[in-house]
């Protein structure tokens, strides 16, 4: 889908992604990484945190103890990881730019949902802070027989739940995992960041460096009014 044709475009459904898409709790990610690999005595590297983006906590559980050379803590290393993830959260849950005001306005002409791979808890009580879950008719996690990302299952649910076909549906996202899983279930994707990815390009039909930008923002409106 080319921009011209997205700005065209009315969803039958908008699907966020939350953890650097709707609140900036992807830093709290990389710290909190950086709190248990520093407690056991090592420190992440760039190639280590990128590999890391968007991750289910349980995988990036599993390569933090595999990173830290103790493999057999993978389980202990996961809980100390999502310990220090919602202790950073309480503490500053903010939105990213742009969020508030465009998920107040989907919400007049689409039913919304959010797609996670956080834990329930973490994912509901971050919104709730922001002010945001009320405009949500759906928060989906893996659980039970829903995967998480990069498989398909939480997108293809929250399209299901919105009473709408994949294909009309659009997921809003920021990191490969989530275009891979948005993509693979059949929904249009945007794509937030400050710069789209060039040497492994994403399964993204459109792109914005923020959820402020004029011309997306200008979209909501005329879909809005």
């Amino acid at each position: 889908m080319t921009a011209e044709k997205f700005l065209g475009w009315t969803p039958a459904a908008i699907v966020f992604d939350c953890d650097g898409t709707l609140m900036d709790s992807e830093r709290h990610w990389v710290e909190a990484r950086e709190v248990v690999l520093r407690n056991h005595g090592t420190a992440p590297d760039e190639e280590f945190a990128q590999s890391t983006k968007g991750l289910h906590y349980t995988e990036c559980g599993r390569m933090l103890a595999e990173f830290a050379g103790r493999p057999e803590l993978a389980d202990e290393m996961t809980e100390q990881l999502l310990d220090a993830f919602r202790r950073l959260v309480a503490e500053d849950p903010v939105t990213m730019p742009g969020a508030p005001q465009l998920v107040a306005k989907a919400a007049t002409f689409a039913p919304l949902a959010v797609a996670s791979n956080c834990p329930r808890d973490v994912v509901e009580d971050g919104l709730a802070k922001a002010g945001l879950l009320r405009y949500f008719g759906h928060v989906l996690v893996p659980e039970g027989a829903v995967r998480p990302k990069p498989y398909p299952d939480v997108y293809l649910e929250a399209a299901r739940l919105c009473g709408a076909a994949p294909e009309d549906a659009l997921a809003v996202e920021d990191s490969h995992c989530g275009f891979l899983s948005a993509s693979r279930a059949g929904l249009r994707v945007l794509g937030v960041g400050p710069r789209r990815p060039v040497d492994e390009p994403p399964p993204v039909d459109v792109w914005v460096s923020t959820l402020a930008d004029p011309e997306l923002v200008k979209w909501a409106d005329s879909r809005a009014a």
